[in-house]
């Protein structure tokens, strides 16, 4: 009997060790998208161009049904092809950070800093949460960073594995700060410039509550980081990814820490002159992936010949490094083949379509709540902020006025729809790519996130029912 109970405990092991990989839950997906384009009937609004930015905008009154274009066998799997090469920009730009960091791992410069770094840091480790968490908030709430983000993301996950921390504590650091950012997203041209455009609003106003949510939100979200992560520190196995964490290469001795020579110093100097010309180019210059991908290019090359790589070495460990990130561009095609079958089968105005006429007759209230709820399912659909403003947002606008809800709220609602979905959706290729390279299963990161997503919907629902009893506004 002991022993069939001891084979029944291992099967169970087994049976919770076995959960589907990211890769799968983005090919069911990608079949979920097909399947709909058979169910879900086809529609589509007119688009106009708006005369002041030329940006098409959907016509709200022109929603109409048309023939079903389900997509066929053979163009299924064209689908993945296209998705791959939709999503080109992207992936090429983290096989370049890949290939960069390879070069500066390869001289020897990360790992020593870091070293120093955790050394310098003994016993007040825990810092490091609020400190970056603040950062990355700020740069998503003032610059829109988002995609950026992944260029840091596998020095942050080493320097939270060196520091007795774990991958979901630096999954928390970037991505919860990020969608803080976001919500929050004071000036924040790709969702809250271009949704306030849309709707009318003059830019950036109303500033005084999103400063506000993300003070809020950010806080909570710092509590909940920091706790997990002394929670680790102090017992190790009680990491959800405790085992995942075992196949990453940390190789920091922290009581053998060797000293910083120039060449170490001038590599360190160019990350970091990098990662200013990337901060400054982005709130400055209007900075994105080509020129993202440039100041990266030119800092691994600098790195390679002031680390004393040759050009052989220096090329060898640019493609070992753009191996480590080639998982992560194959997610984010296969988010991008979903998007593209919704997309060419004429199914997403249908169903923001069927969404709109869900909120008209509810109080006001509830339909500000109803229209984050709306938003946050559509985000699934569309993960691009500035995207789904411009589809959505025509129509959200109009019927705020129908709802006796102001404008702004909408655009309230949608911020706060398109923030937090994004760290959730398996849709969106960001969040896939640093799963991806953090090696967390997608199902793990959203048990370690719901309770805090739990807290952000109680304080977002709190935030719109405000907005809706003071007016929010100007209109």
């Amino acid at each position: 009997r002991s022993g069939g109970g001891f084979l029944m405990s291992e099967k169970k092991k087994k049976l919770k060790l076995k959960a589907p990989n990211a890769m799968l839950i983005l090919v069911i997906i990608v079949l979920a998208s097909a399947i709909a384009s058979y169910v879900v009937p086809a529609g589509l609004y007119d688009r106009v161009a708006d005369p002041a930015t030329g940006r098409m905008l959907v016509n709200p009154d022109t929603f109409h049904y048309i023939d079903q274009t389900p997509i066929g066998f053979f163009e299924f799997f064209e689908s993945l092809t296209i998705g791959l090469q939709n999503s080109g920009y992207i992936i090429f730009f983290l096989l370049i950070i890949g290939g960069v960091f390879g070069i500066m791992d390869a001289t020897g410069a990360l790992h020593v800093g870091m070293a120093n770094l955790i050394k310098k840091m003994a016993g007040k480790e825990i810092l490091l949460v609020p400190i970056c968490m603040v950062v990355f908030g700020l740069g998503s709430a003032c610059a829109g960073n988002f995609e950026e983000f992944l260029a840091f993301f596998p020095l942050m996950v080493t320097v939270c594995l060196a520091m007795g921390f774990d991958s979901m504590t630096a999954m928390g650091i970037v991505w919860m700060a990020a969608a803080c950012g976001y919500s929050g997203g004071f000036t924040n041209a790709f969702t809250v410039g271009v949704a306030q455009g849309i709707a009318g609003l003059p830019l950036f106003s109303g500033m005084w509550l999103r400063i506000a949510a993300f003070v809020a939100f950010l806080s909570v979200s710092i509590v909940y980081v920091t706790m997990h992560a002394i929670k680790v520190r102090k017992n190790p196995e009680s990491s959800p990814v405790y085992e995942e964490d075992k196949t990453h290469v940390v190789n920091i001795d922290v009581y053998n820490v060797p000293k910083l020579t120039i060449r170490h110093k001038l590599v360190l100097l160019i990350l970091v002159g990098s990662v200013v010309a990337l901060i400054v180019g982005v709130t400055q210059f209007g900075f994105y992936i080509d020129e993202l991908s440039a100041v990266f290019l030119i800092a691994g090359v600098l790195a390679g010949i002031v680390g004393g790589l040759k050009p052989g070495e220096m090329t060898d460990e640019f493609i070992k490094g753009c191996g480590n990130l080639l998982w992560a561009g194959m997610a984010i095609g296969l988010c991008g083949a979903a998007t593209y079958i919704l997309q060419s089968t004429n199914i997403i105005d249908t169903v923001i379509h069927f969404m709109s006429g869900l909120l008209q007759g509810l109080p006001a209230a509830l339909s500000a709540c109803g229209m984050f709820v709306v938003q946050n399912i559509l985000n699934i659909l569309i993960p691009s902020g500035s995207g789904q403003a411009a589809v959505t947002m025509p129509i959200m606008a109009p019927l705020s006025d129908v709802l006796g809800v102001t404008r702004q709220t909408a655009v309230l609602a949608f911020q706060f729809g398109d923030s937090f979905t994004n760290v959730v959706t398996p849709t969106c290729a960001t969040l896939m790519a640093a799963l991806s390279m953090a090696k967390v299963p997608w199902g793990k990161w959203i048990k370690f996130l719901a309770p805090l997503y739990a807290v952000w919907v109680v304080i977002t629902f709190a935030f719109l029912i405000f907005a809706v009893k003071v007016g929010y506004g100007p209109f």
